[in-house]
């Protein structure tokens, strides 16, 4: 019975610590305080920048401290109760998981400078880095959700548009060195100038502190210019035809409130199949394409990594329906 109580209160603790639910007002306010003391804590890095705030070292010293000590106890919280976040997978093994993962990594990061690398105040200003538990809040509900979206769905395109902007940085180094080395030597020294150069034009910085001179290099920079602004528009282009495709979705979800022909609603209690499998897990498993679900009156993008729980209303279609 001891047992079985731990375990309880242990789950409970998991669920306090993890993305809030709407209408449990504890994990929601657990959110809403983490997020305060992420706050408090790059505050005290701004404010210690400052001269005048020399005389208040000893209470900034104390503030990040306590902090810090807020962040060591949630990170010990996390890794106590890994194995509900990775409930296929042993203990250990849910342990290790946590630790070498994103949000585990950066969590460590952000809280041994402080005690061991003080002066390394690169792994300091990681603790900016959580300002993302900003989204825990709304992870996976609207804004946020579309840009995760879409930044995975068109994933191949933007980074073949990125790796079409580097080939032409390449390009424009090489072509402004070999125009004006000769000319600039101490201003064109190497291939790298060059990258500086063609960086700051092709994303129409233009910082002014390396420039051509001669015909053939201006001629080229008007070139290189023109050509900048076209590649810089293609993955903006494509990022905002993503937010309208996903708004457009989002939109016709709302509006027929998953009564589509051809498609399946149905609450997911504890007794269901889909109950804590991930999106992808559930369409893999079952054959089925998941439209959408929708979590506290919010309508929810499927992705993947997403976990079905329980209360949320699957909406979604069979393969062969959807073919």
């Amino acid at each position: 019975m001891k047992q079985f109580i731990s375990r309880e209160k242990k789950k409970r603790i998991f669920d306090i610590i993890q993305i809030g639910k709407r209408e449990d007002f504890v994990s929601r306010a657990f959110d809403l305080f983490i997020v305060v003391v992420i706050f408090v804590n790059i505050a005290v890095l701004f404010i210690e920048t400052f001269d005048a705030a020399a005389e208040y070292a000893e209470v900034l010293r104390l503030v990040e401290m306590v902090t810090i000590m807020i962040f060591g106890i949630e990170y010990l919280l996390r890794i106590w109760t890994a194995e509900y976040l990775y409930p296929k997978k042993s203990r250990g093994k849910a342990i290790l998981r946590f630790l070498v993962s994103f949000d585990g990594i950066v969590d460590l990061c952000t809280i041994l400078p402080f005690f061991f690398l003080s002066g390394f105040i690169a792994l300091r200003m990681l603790r900016v880095v959580r300002i993302f538990h900003l989204f825990r809040i709304n992870a996976y509900y609207d804004s946020f959700n579309v840009i995760t979206s879409v930044l995975s769905e068109k994933k191949n395109q933007i980074i073949s548009s990125v790796f079409i902007i580097l080939i032409l940085m390449m390009a424009s180094s090489l072509c402004m060195y070999s125009a004006e080395h000769e000319v600039q030597p101490e201003v064109f020294r190497n291939a790298f100038s060059g990258i500086w150069w063609s960086m700051s034009t092709i994303l129409t910085v233009g910082y002014g502190d390396i420039y051509p001179v001669t015909i053939l290099g201006r001629i080229m920079a008007m070139v290189i210019s023109f050509l900048g602004v076209g590649a810089v528009a293609i993955p903006t282009g494509i990022i905002s035809a993503g937010f309208v495709e996903q708004y457009t979705q989002l939109q016709n979800q709302n509006n027929t409130g998953g009564n589509v022909r051809g498609t399946v609603s149905v609450t997911v209690d504890e007794t269901s199949p889909f109950a804590r499998k991930t999106v992808k897990s559930a369409e893999e498993k079952f054959s089925i394409d998941i439209v959408a679900f929708i979590r506290s009156g919010a309508v929810i993008v499927p992705v993947d990594s997403i976990e079905i729980m329980t209360g949320d209303v699957l909406i979604y279609q069979t393969k062969e329906r959807a073919h």
